[in-house]
C-alpha cells in the first residue's frame, strides 16, 4: 500500500544524471550509467542518542566546531525525524527505506522484522553497482538482513581505505561517545553547569545541571571524532568526491526524550555536505537550510538516487536531494515497546507544531525501565516525585496521559503546554490528525497488533481479512479516548470475530477503570470464554483493578510463569505490575521471573519484586545486563 503523498516515482524519472545497471530484486534501472569516476562517494557519520545539540542549530552551549563548519559548507535540515526514539527501529528504517511499523515487530526495541525476501539492506544495491561498502561498526537493524551481502566490511576496522584502488565507496561510521551508556557516570568537563538549559519539566538542581553539562561534554568529543573522519577524507584527497551525511540515530538521551515519541526523542540533527561538482543536486546553496520535514526512511533512497540508482519500489521514503527533490509538509514517528515496557505513541510534526497521540493513556509516561533508570537524572526526578517536591509541570511525567497532545515548538520548545484543547489551534490539530491517520493506513501500521501475534509482519498483516486496520484504528481510538459513554460500544467490539479488534476493546475497558465496573459481570464471562491470550491479558488486568482478582491475577501469574512465548509472558508481567497488592500472592512467580536470563523479563521481574517487597527506591539496581 503506497501513500500518494509519500510517492517519489515522478521525481525519480529525472535521476541524478544517469543510472548504474543493477539486477537485485526490486531495483529498477534507467538507460544510462555513470562512469565510476563520475559517481560520488558517501560518508555517513552517525552519533548515538543525539538531538540537534550543536551550534549549527543555534545551541549556544554546544562546542561543535566540526559540525558547525560542515553546516556552513553544506545544508542543514531543520526538521529531521528518526523513525523511533531509540536505535534499533530507527536503524531498520535507515537500512531498508521502510517504516518499522510496516513490518512488525520491527517497531519494537530488539525484535526481528518479518519482511519479504526481496527486501535488502540498501548498501547491497550499491555493491551490485560497483561500490565498496563499509560499516564501522554498529548494526542493530531489527531485521534478518544478510550482512555479508550488505557490507564488504563490517567491523571496528572497516574503512574506505581498504577498498580496491579507484572504487567508489559508501562508508558508515557510528560513534558511541554520546550513547546513553556514557551518561550513567557524570563527570565534569568544559561545559559550565550554570550555562545549560534545564527543561521546565525537570527539577532544577545542581545534580541535574551537572548531568546535562556532562552530555554536552560528550557531544564535544563526538564532534572531534567527526573532525577526524573529515580530516581523513582531506588527507586522502577525497573531500571533493564525497557527499557527507552527519546525523543522529535517534533523538537526545536526556530524560523524557529517548524512548518517547516527542520532539526530544525523535528530532535528529541532519547536515549534508555536497562537493561543488554535484552542487546541482543540492536544494540549497552552501550554508543554506531546508525547513520542510524529512525522515530517516528517506536516507536510503536518497543515497541510491545520488548514486544513479532508482530505489526499489518497496521503499517508502523519497530522495531529499537531487535535481527536483519532493518536499512533504509532515513527518512522523512513534514509540512501541521500549525495552521491557509497552506503550503506543504516534507523532506527526510539521515545521512548527508537534501532534502526539497516546493509545495507552492509562499507562503513565514514567514507567520504570531498568536500562534507562541507570541515568542519575531519572533517579533524582523520581525521588523528588516520591518526596512530593515537584511542581505540576514536573509531576506530569509520572501521571497518566491525555489521548492527544499538541505543542507549538516555536513558542514552547520544552513541550509543556498542551494545546490540544485550544480552539485557536483546532485547525492545526485536525490537519495533523488527518496526516497521521493517512500515514498509518498507507504503511499498514502494525503497531496495533499485540507483539508476537501471528498476523504481525509485512506480508502476514496484508493477508486479506487478517488485519482490518481501519476498524482496528477506530476501536483503538474509541478505547484511548476513555469516554464512559462508549462503554456499550466497547462491549460490542469485545464480541468481534477478529481478536485484534477484541484486544483494543479490552484495552478500552481497562482504560475506563472504575467506569467499567458496571459491566464487570459481562467482562468476567468474556474473560473465561475468550480463546486469545492477547485479549485475556488486558481483560484480566481490568478485572483485577476492579477488585475481581481471584481468577484474573492467577491467570496473569500462570501466563508469566508457563507460557512458551517470551513476549506473551512479558505482556502478562506488565499487566501484573499494575494490579498492585493483588499480585502479592504470586510473589514467588515474580521472583522466578526476576531470575530469568532474558533481559526484559528479568528487569521487569526485579522491579516488581522490589515493589512487592517494599524495598524499591529510585536507586535500586534493576538492570541485569545486555542493554
Amino acid at each position: 500500500m503506497t501513500n500518494p503523498d509519500l510517492s517519489r516515482r515522478a521525481l525519480l524519472a529525472a535521476g541524478a544524471g544517469g543510472v548504474v545497471a543493477a539486477t537485485l530484486p526490486g531495483l529498477t534501472t534507467a538507460a544510462e550509467a555513470h562512469e565510476p569516476a563520475q559517481r560520488p562517494n558517501f560518508l555517513w557519520f552517525l552519533t548515538e542518542d543525539n538531538g540537534p545539540y550543536n551550534g549549527a542549530y543555534g545551541d549556544r552551549v554546544a562546542r561543535t566546531p566540526h559540525i558547525d563548519a560542515l553546516a556552513q559548507g553544506g545544508i542543514r535540515f531543520d526538521v529531521a525525524y528518526s523513525a523511533a526514539p531509540i536505535c534499533a527501529p530507527s536503524r531498520f528504517a535507515y537500512l531498508t527505506g521502510l517504516y518499522p511499523e510496516t513490518a512488525g515487530p520491527a517497531q519494537h526495541m530488539r525484535a526481528t522484522a518479518k519482511i519479504p525476501d526481496t527486501v535488502r539492506g540498501f548498501p547491497e544495491y550499491l555493491r551490485q553497482a560497483g561500490y565498496y561498502t563499509t560499516n564501522n561498526s554498529k548494526t542493530d537493524y531489527n531485521a534478518p538482513i544478510d550482512l555479508a551481502a550488505t557490507w564488504n566490511a563490517s567491523s571496528g576496522s572497516a574503512h574506505w581505505r581498504n577498498r580496491p584502488a579507484g572504487t567508489p565507496f559508501f562508508a558508515q561510521f557510528t560513534t558511541m561517545t554520546n550513547h546513553e551508556s556514557q551518561m550513567f557516570a557524570v563527570t565534569d568537563g568544559i561545559t559550565d553547569p550554570a550555562d545549560v538549559h534545564v527543561p521546565a519539566f525537570l527539577p532544577d538542581t545542581p545534580e541535574v545541571r551537572r548531568g546535562i553539562a556532562h552530555f554536552y561534554n560528550r557531544q564535544a568529543v563526538a564532534d572531534a571524532e567527526l573532525g577526524k573522519r573529515l580530516a581523513e577524507l582531506d588527507a586522502d584527497g577525497l573531500a571533493d568526491d564525497t557527499i557527507v551525511f552527519y546525523f543522529g540515530d535517534n533523538g537526545g538521551v536526556m530524560p523524557w526524550s529517548k524512548r518517547y515519541a516527542n520532539d526530544r526523542g525523535l528530532h535528529i540533527p541532519l547536515v549534508i555536505r555536497i562537493p561543488p561538482k554535484w552542487r546541482h543536486l543540492a536544494p540549497e546553496p552552501p550554508g543554506g537550510h531546508v525547513s520542510s520535514p524529512v525522515h530517516g526512511v528517506d536516507f536510503a533512497p536518497t543515497v541510491l538516487h545520488l548514486a544513479g540508482l532508482r530505489p526499489p519500489e518497496h521503499m517508502q521514503g523519497q530522495p531529499i536531494l537531487g535535481r527536483r527533490p519532493r518536499r512533504q509538509q509532515v513527518t512522523v514517528g512513534g514509540r512501541s515497546r521500549m525495552g521491557e515496557r509497552y506503550d503506543l505513541q504516534r507523532a506527526a510534526r510539521d515545521s512548527r507544531y508537534l501532534y502526539i497521540r497516546n493509545y495507552l493513556p492509562h499507562r503513565p509516561y514514567g514507567q520504570n525501565a531498568g536500562y534507562m533508570w541507570q541515568l542519575p537524572i531519572y533517579q533524582i526526578w523520581e525521588q523528588a516525585h516520591l518526596d512530593g517536591t515537584l511542581n505540576p509541570t514536573q509531576e506530569r511525567f509520572w501521571d497518566e496521559k491525555p489521548f492527544e497532545e499538541l505543542y507549538d515548538l516555536h513558542d514552547d520548545p520544552d513541550q509543556v503546554t498542551n494545546l490540544a484543547g485550544s480552539r485557536r489551534h483546532s485547525s492545526t490539530l485536525e490537519r495533523l490528525r488527518r496526516s497521521l491517520d493517512a500515514h498509518m493506513v498507507a504503511i499498514n501500521d502494525n503497531s496495533f497488533i499485540p507483539e508476537s501475534h501471528p498476523v504481525e509482519g509485512y506480508q502476514q498483516s496484508r493477508a486479506p481479512g487478517a488485519y482490518p486496520l481501519a476498524l482496528v484504528m477506530k476501536v483503538a481510538e474509541l478505547a484511548a479516548r476513555r469516554d464512559p459513554g462508549k462503554l456499550d460500544q466497547l462491549l460490542r467490539y469485545l464480541d468481534h470475530g477478529n481478536d485484534i479488534v477484541r484486544f483494543w476493546a479490552a484495552q478500552g475497558l481497562l482504560g475506563l477503570g472504575t467506569h467499567a465496573g458496571a459491566v464487570a459481570q459481562a467482562m468476567t464471562a468474556t474473560f473465561h470464554a475468550e480463546p486469545s491470550v492477547y485479549v485475556r491479558i488486558p481483560l484480566a488486568e481490568a478485572l483485577a483493578r476492579l477488585g475481581h482478582t481471584q481468577h484474573s491475577v492467577k491467570f496473569l501469574a500462570e501466563t508469566l510463569d508457563t507460557h512458551p512465548n517470551t513476549w506473551v509472558r512479558l505482556q502478562a508481567l506488565n499487566a501484573l505490575t499494575f494490579v498492585g497488592v493483588a499480585a502479592m500472592p504470586y510473589k514467588a512467580v515474580v521472583e522466578r521471573a526476576a531470575a530469568l536470563p532474558d533481559e526484559y523479563l528479568g528487569n521487569a521481574g526485579r522491579y516488581l519484586n522490589h515493589v512487592l517487597a517494599g524495598t524499591y527506591t529510585p536507586t535500586t539496581k534493576i538492570y541485569g545486563g545486555m542493554g
